[in-house]
């Protein structure tokens, strides 16, 4: 079998080890999901389509709740000097649940949860799953305004929030008819209108003490609506996207499946599970911290240490004080330790992995993460309305073809199709990528039209234009509202977007499209420096125009003192870039 590396792995000096790969691709999926081993597969019966499905997958969040409390005393979660074991974890999520129920709150019911990432996050989270409700993990970035969008669109009928999402929320309690019960967590003093989560658990150092209590009954199935993600609403209102306890539980044997495989690609045996230590730092109301990350790590007894708000200084002091194996998130968070200039003042020899998703990563980035953390990296693709985890890419797989987001796992498949839907493309070509599989939501909450256009027999419409190439390896080339079309020819942003990212002193970088009278569009650059470096824009259009054909150089370039304005999924905030050319042309 031969394998090529691919311009961008050449590109950011990256070489193939001798006698890699060992085994085949589709060898190790066999081995994996061969009957009787953990990855087996089943075909089961979901709306009326027959769907592949992990047989071993965890059925329900219940499920899951009621099985993590066998790791005891293992951490579950640090934050701060805040320390909570599986244990206390189980115990306060279990009278959370009896609250709930005794509130009315039941089967199909939604809870909204509004709150930074703390340790009452996943009492809260599965407490609500567990007894049979929708969990509404609400973005705590959002404006009163668009809570209030979020709670009323959903008809949220309970709310478990902390006392900063109070503050947003409180004064907007008449805009959200539906809402009776609403419990806040870390609020300073007597409220009005709510109830106090420490008046009903205690804090977090007096959750052991807590009574041992199994959860309230309730009789779910993997098909029943677990939870609701709001899109990022980079464009129009968000919209919620509805998952099924299978759609969530597909991502622990998902992630599981993806890091299974690198081992065997080596001709090495997986190592035996073990418990790790994970800095998550991506807020949990988005799909990639909940579902592929900490649904996951509660079935593996993984310890989730927690931070007020991301610094990365900070973080390096929590990867070397607590020993953490695994980080990430998005590809920012791995520019910023990789850049920072007190690294060598941390000992950042624990990490095993860092792994992101929810944006493109320059290649240039992945090879960095190998020589200079000396740990392998990881990536994949997902979206909140695949509850996440589609493909994976880790370690040479991913070096070796940094430029893609790897294969599909074995219970998903993609397709490529033409941007009006109409037939599917062969390999190699640019279409709009379709995804299909256990993990894909059940569709729009209360909005019916945009589930018919996106949700089409099973398969999700990503909006995302791609390709596949002869082993299954999938490339995001652009989304198809970023697309630029000048004078008539295609211009893939990310394209130039990873040209950029290659030239040393750039960290962060985004193309637009500015309107152009003859052309159409042009495309046009921000760029952000790593400190102590310095480009100027010409030399950055002649590093393009070196690499790429002459339409697709940057006809400007604009330089900003910060990293470039993202969404908590990670994606750049490119309508927030246009404003920064009209200032330069003035």
């Amino acid at each position: 079998m031969t394998l090529s590396t691919t311009d961008d792995a050449k590109s950011a000096r990256w070489s193939l080890p001798e006698n890699w790969p060992a085994m085949s691709r589709s060898k190790v999926r066999e081995l994996l999901t061969a009957p009787g081993q953990p990855f087996e597969m089943e075909t089961v019966s979901i709306d009326g389509r027959p769907t592949r499905v992990w047989k071993n997958a965890p059925p329900t969040l219940r499920a899951i709740a009621q099985a993590a409390r066998a790791h005891g005393d293992a951490l579950c979660t640090i934050y701060e000097d805040e320390r909570v074991s599986y244990e206390s974890w189980y115990r306060a999520m279990a009278a959370l649940a009896h609250h709930l129920r005794e509130c009315g709150v039941g089967r199909g019911d939604r809870v909204a949860l509004a709150m930074r990432n703390l340790p009452e996050w996943p009492v809260a989270f599965f407490a609500i799953a567990s007894i049979g409700a929708i969990c509404e993990p609400v973005n705590a970035w959002w404006t009163s305004e668009e809570m209030a969008f979020g709670l009323s669109d959903s008809g949220a009928r309970a709310l478990v929030c902390d006392a900063e999402r109070w503050d947003r929320i409180a004064p907007i309690r008449a805009q959200t008819p539906d809402l009776e019960t609403c419990i806040v967590s870390r609020a300073a003093g007597p409220l009005e209108g709510a109830e106090r989560l420490e008046d009903l658990l205690g804090s977090s150092d007096a959750w052991a003490g807590l009574p041992d209590r199994e959860l309230p009954d309730a009789d779910i199935a993997p098909e029943d609506d677990a939870t609701i993600f709001y899109t990022s609403g980079t464009t129009g209102a968000p919209k919620g996207s509805l998952g099924s306890h299978r759609s969530v539980c597909t991502n622990v044997l998902s992630s599981k499946y993806n890091l299974a495989f690198a081992p065997l690609r080596r001709g090495e045996m997986p190592p035996e599970p073990e418990r790790k230590t994970v800095l998550l730092v991506i807020p949990l109301f988005h799909v990639t911290a909940c579902s592929a990350a900490m649904v996951g790590y509660f079935v593996s007894g993984h310890t989730m240490v927690f931070m007020h708000h991301w610094n990365a200084e900070e973080a390096m002091g929590i990867i070397e004080r607590e020993g953490v194996h695994l980080t990430g998130g998005v590809p920012t968070i791995a520019w910023q330790l990789l850049d920072h200039p007190a690294r060598k003042d941390y000992d950042l020899s624990s990490l095993e992995l860092v792994t992101y998703g929810g944006a493109p990563a320059a290649p240039e980035l992945v090879r960095r993460i190998r020589e200079e953390f000396g740990c392998e990296p990881g990536s994949g693709w997902g979206m909140t309305e695949t509850m996440a985890t589609v493909t994976g890419h880790v370690a040479e797989d991913y070096l070796n073809r940094p430029d893609s987001c790897g294969p599909a796992v074995a219970v998903a498949d993609l397709k490529i199709m033409s941007v009006d839907g109409e037939r599917e493309l062969p390999v190699g070509e640019v279409g709009e990528l379709y995804a299909y599989g256990p993990m894909v939501a059940k569709g729009y909450w209360n909005r019916p039209d945009a589930t018919a256009e996106s949700f089409i027999d099973g398969w999700m419409r990503t909006g995302d234009l791609a390709r596949l190439d002869e082993e299954g390896f999938c490339y995001i080339v652009d989304r198809a509202k970023d697309m630029l079309i000048r004078g008539g020819e295609n211009i893939y942003s990310s394209e130039v977007e990873n040209v950029l990212y290659e030239h040393p002193a750039v960290t962060d970088a985004a193309v637009i499209g500015l309107p152009h009278q003859q052309l159409g569009e042009e495309p046009a650059a921000v760029v952000h420096l790593s400190k102590g470096q310095s480009a100027s824009e010409e030399e950055l259009q002649q590093w393009v125009g070196q690499r790429l054909a002459h339409f697709k150089v940057p006809v400007r370039v604009v330089f900003t003192d910060e990293m470039l304005p993202r969404n908590a999924n990670g994606k750049i905030l490119k309508k927030d870039l246009r404003g920064l050319f009209q200032v330069a042309g003035e």
